[in-house]
Formats: structure tokens, sequence, C-alpha cells
């Protein structure tokens, strides 16, 4: 299933400057891949969804993947087998299950009401980069006006700045004791 945009045309459109009219055809496009290269970056969906994810549990515990977690709706151990409520429990993003570390699938409610600002920052910067400069010119000139793009604005990819941002989203790696 396709996410949605992390942002709207009207948004890029008042990002931008610009009349909604004024944009480009392909302006909805522009923020469907940028919503992509962001959600990539940042290992997450930032819009409400709900998912299932089959995790190792290490001392009982497994880490969901998608943040915020808002709900978990069922924990089942290999094999389908649920387990009841009263033998798992939701803290953060990790789930306690006792009775050992195996393979548990989660079904749970996670993201964001509404997209951070941060990331509909990047997302909205990303797009409008695209749309400003949609032929990748590194520096045209026209009589006696040059113009020179940087680095950053030459195809659909983050800058330093943007992957700054993304990079609290992103999930840690931890490095765990051998049994």
């Amino acid at each position: 299933m396709a996410l949605p945009a992390l942002a709207t045309t009207d948004q890029l459109a008042m990002w931008m400057q610009r009349e909604p009219a004024e944009l480009p055809e392909g302006a909805a496009l522009v923020l469907d891949v940028a919503s992509t290269i962001v959600r990539r970056e940042a290992r997450q969906n930032f819009t409400r969804g709900t998912s299932s994810a089959t995790l190792y549990a290490y001392d009982g515990w497994a880490v969901l993947p998608q943040r915020p977690v808002v709900s978990v709706a069922e924990v089942r151990r290999r094999g389908g087998q649920l387990v009841p409520a009263d033998r798992w429990q939701l803290v953060r993003d990790r789930v306690h299950v006792l009775g050992g570390d195996q393979a548990v699938t989660v079904t749970y409610t996670h993201g964001y009401a509404s997209v951070p600002a941060d990331v509909l920052a990047v997302v909205l910067t990303l797009a409008s980069r695209v749309l400003s400069n949609p032929s990748d010119l590194r520096q045209e000139s026209v009589g006696s006006v040059s113009v020179t793009y940087s680095a950053e604005t030459i195809g659909a990819s983050l800058a330093p700045a943007d992957r700054d941002l993304l990079a609290r989203y992103r999930r840690r790696v931890a490095v765990v004791g051998l049994r």
C-alpha cells in the first residue's frame, strides 16, 4: 500500500510563496517522491497507521520499528499463539513479553497525528528544490545574468542539513552482549 505524501500541494505553494495554480502539473508527483526519500532516510513512516512486525525478543524485550507507538492490538508467538494481555507490556516503543526470548509478531498502531514540522520542512525544501531546478542545471546564463545552483539543488537528493534534521528519527543501533 502506497503511503500518502507527507505534504500537500497547498503547503508546497505556500512554502514556495506561490499560488497553488502556479505550481507545475508534476508537483504532486514531486511531493510523493520527496516523501519517499525522507521516509527512507529516517526509516519511519511518520503518518498514523497499523502494522504487524515479527521481532526477536532479547531478555523478553522487542523493539518496535515504527514510532511513536500509539497502542498495541495483539502479540502472538511463533505459530500464531495469542499472548494474553497480562503476559506482555508496552513501554514506549518496546514490548516486554513474559516467557522467553522467542520470536513474536506484534500488531500495533504508530505514527504522528500530524507530520512533525522539521520533517515537513525537509519534504517541502526538497520538493521546492526539484521544482525550482527541474533540468538539474549547475549553471545557466542569459546575457549578463548568470545563476549558479549549489550541488544540493541538483537531483532529488537530501542535503547534509536535511539528513541532520532527520537523524533524530532514525533508530539507534546498540551492541548487545553474546550469551
